[in-house]
């Protein structure tokens, strides 16, 4: 299904239903039944259901336990993936409260492509709440073409959903807009770093083998003990030392190739905020230096999380082809699943001029 067909084919419908998603209604709208928990792990062969299914478990403001259910997943409905990672913790970009535990949601290889919120080229991760989806097995058949395409009016139920993911402020002008990411907050309940039961849910779950859960929690040890006695992190990484950040541009374009420089260069390029022109290199970046990948996108406008707008960024800002967040450095949000792309600047990257193998995780979402 083509989102933005079904997006256009919805901005010109004038007789547009106001009640679609009562409509659809269940018997108890808006929370997680226990007969829709799923308990799902990584690995596990799922199906996203009908939109009649899915619209019966949203309350009026298109959300599931306050988790929207936004007009850019419809394109997946009736379709198969693997569960990539279990959601049952997130990191809270929003508010930057820490860590936060979310209940009965997982990650598919699925990114959100920002067609119905003003072309936001974040690419989230989308969270899925498991009443949202059923296990099936290899050997189920397929659905049909008729079952994996919505039926009803979608044009109807891709505007409603739509009109529901955004909003105005009469005091300032322009688009207010809600999606998962500035929901996170909403849906999430505050999770402290120290909960050992997180780790073994990491475990359990299938997110993380022992033996790297172990090596995250243990050099996150060693981290805290050095900072109580005024020594370096693990991995190491230059104090940069600049007052002025420098610019290099390269033009990159979708599909070529690219080589992260190493952390020695990189920090010559930051502030002591460890900054580029106003963009933070984070710790988690470092594990990419000196490896080759393709270029993904470039972006130029991405939703304020915090504030729910539309930001134009004004300098360059590069995402790379399964790059993304392995949260094995960051305090409060070890070993967060939620896959949040890594923002580059083109001066801390370098064109490979011969032909070399990029370095791709098959199981990366794209």
């Amino acid at each position: 299904m083509n989102v933005t067909a079904v997006r256009a084919a919805a901005a010109g419908d004038v007789s547009v239903a106001s009640d679609v998603l009562v409509r659809h209604a269940s018997a108890v709208r808006g929370m997680t039944q226990e007969s829709q928990l799923l308990d799902l792990t990584v690995g596990e062969l799922v199906e996203v259901r009908s939109v009649e299914e899915i619209l019966a478990t949203l309350d009026d403001n298109g959300e599931l336990d306050s988790m929207p259910f936004m007009p850019e997943m419809l394109q997946f409905v009736g379709q198969r993936f693997r569960v990539y990672k279990r959601a049952h913790k997130t990191c809270d970009t929003a508010t930057r409260t820490g860590g936060r535990s979310v209940e009965q949601a997982v990650h598919l290889t699925t990114r959100c492509d920002g067609s119905a919120h003003g072309g936001c080229q974040a690419a989230c991760l989308i969270f899925w709440k498991e009443a949202w989806l059923k296990r099936v097995t290899s050997s189920d058949p397929a659905p049909s073409r008729m079952t994996a395409t919505p039926s009803g009016n979608l044009a109807d139920t891709f505007h409603q959903l739509e009109r529901a993911s955004r909003r105005t402020d009469p005091a300032e002008p322009g688009v207010i807009y809600s999606c998962q990411a500035t929901q996170v907050p909403k849906f999430s309940a505050p999770l402290t770093w120290w909960n050992p039961g997180q780790y073994m849910r990491d475990v359990t779950s299938g997110n993380a083998e022992f033996r790297k859960a172990a090596f995250v929690l243990g050099r996150a040890t060693i981290n805290a003990i050095q900072r109580w006695r005024g020594g370096r992190n693990f991995p190491a990484f230059p104090i940069p030392t600049k007052t002025k950040t420098p610019k290099e541009t390269l033009d990159l374009k979708p599909g070529e190739l690219v080589q992260v420089k190493s952390p020695e260069e990189i920090a010559d390029t930051l502030d002591v905020h460890s900054r580029n022109r106003g963009l933070y290199f984070d710790e988690e970046m470092i594990r990419w230096c000196g490896g080759t990948f393709r270029v993904q996108s470039r972006v130029s406008r991405i939703i304020n999380e915090r504030t729910g707008r539309m930001m134009q960024l004004p300098n360059d800002c590069i995402i790379l082809d399964g790059v993304s967040c392995r949260a094995e450095c960051s305090r409060g949000r070890l070993l967060c699943p939620r896959g949040i792309p890594h923002y580059w600047r083109e001066i801390w990257l370098r064109r490979v001029s011969q032909p070399e193998q990029p370095q791709v995780d098959p199981t990366h979402p794209r």
